[in-house]
């Protein structure tokens, strides 16, 4: 299912149990496969349902990527069902614990704005915004959504713009300002019989329709495998008929730059870079019933792991880590 399907066409039942199955067998990524099928358990209306697959996750024996993520998404879960106070307990916690991941943050900001906690929405926001942005030369992409979300409480709380706000003004993309997409008259010119009144709304919805649309409906990236050192050298080790493929470390690195800015310079879109792990490789090579000295196969696992979610994408911005692992912000690594 593509995620920009209608939602009236798709079982959203039937597509967090294919989910679920999935989960079972690639564990590796099983929180990014338990997410998507318990949002599809919400969508369904079976929201006890979706707060167990949370709790699964919570309570599994494997490291999670993204903890607080998990516990703001069943927060927000447990809210819309009646357990308004088992949700707020989990979102204080949140906000105690401070992460350094935007997502949580987004999550428990707009869950609070849904129910028309304001000021709390606000206080969120803010705190968000002061920790992961001060001090920060290019807000990055996922912390967008934090700067949109603190200008449209705000104005809906009728304050005015500050440093922050203006921020938002900056990387915001769309021929639609903010103050008019978060403007609270909005909502009253919806009924109102003037037709240039609603042509103006109408313009503004499609606006921010186009916008969704197009961040749900990007395809797989073109994606390719990444090997950290430490995985190439065991790698090469198990299989050295593969060193023909990986001369060093270095020229890896280098030939996956060169490559993805060629392809960028032809206009290919949605780039990304997938780490490979041996494990993994193994792994997939059993099951398309092949030997992992195959060279012909590691484009086919770098597909594959792309298809699961598990693509950075490329570039990255100028000030953040490169990709490549070194520690380094990727302007001054493989970006220069």
């Amino acid at each position: 299912m593509r995620p920009d399907t209608p939602a009236e066409n798709v079982d959203h039942t039937a597509e967090a149990a294919r989910l679920e199955r999935t989960a079972g067998l690639y564990p590796e990524d099983a929180e990014a496969l338990l997410l998507r099928a318990a949002a599809h358990l919400e969508l369904s209306g079976d929201r006890p349902a979706a707060a167990a697959l949370y709790d699964r996750l919570l309570a599994s024996d494997a490291e999670l990527e993204s903890p607080y993520l998990v516990r703001a998404l069943k927060a927000s879960n447990l809210w819309e069902y009646g357990h308004e106070a088992e949700a707020r307990a989990i979102i204080d916690g949140i906000r105690a614990a401070a992460p350094r991941d935007p997502a949580p943050w987004v999550i428990v900001g707009e869950s609070l704005e849904a129910h028309d906690e304001l000021e709390q929405a606000h206080e969120t926001f803010t705190e968000a915004v002061r920790l992961l942005l001060t001090d920060v030369p290019e807000p990055p992409a996922a912390a967008h959504p934090l700067l949109f979300g603190r200008h449209r409480v705000r104005r809906m709380l009728g304050a005015a713009h500050d440093e922050w706000d203006a921020l938002a003004d900056t990387v915001h993309s769309l021929p639609v300002t903010l103050d008019e997409l978060h403007d609270p008259k909005r909502v009253w010119s919806l009924g109102s019989e003037n037709p240039a009144e609603l042509e103006a709304e109408i313009s503004r919805l499609r606006a921010e329709v186009g916008a969704y649309r197009t961040a749900l409906s990007r395809p797989f990236p073109v994606a390719l495998l990444h090997w950290p050192a430490d995985e190439l050298t065991e790698l090469l080790e198990a299989y050295p008929s593969l060193a023909a493929e990986y001369p060093s470390h270095e020229e890896h690195l280098a030939a996956i730059e060169a490559a993805l800015r060629e392809l960028a310079s032809s206009g290919t879109p949605n780039l990304g870079i997938v780490p490979g792990t041996v494990p993994s490789y193994e792994a997939f090579a059993a099951s398309e019933g092949t030997t992992p000295d195959d060279a012909d196969l590691l484009p086919q696992y770098a597909t594959t792991l792309a298809a699961r979610g598990r693509a950075l994408p490329w570039p990255p911005q100028r000030s953040a880590p490169c990709w490549c692992g070194s520690g380094r912000a990727y302007g001054e690594c493989h970006g220069v």
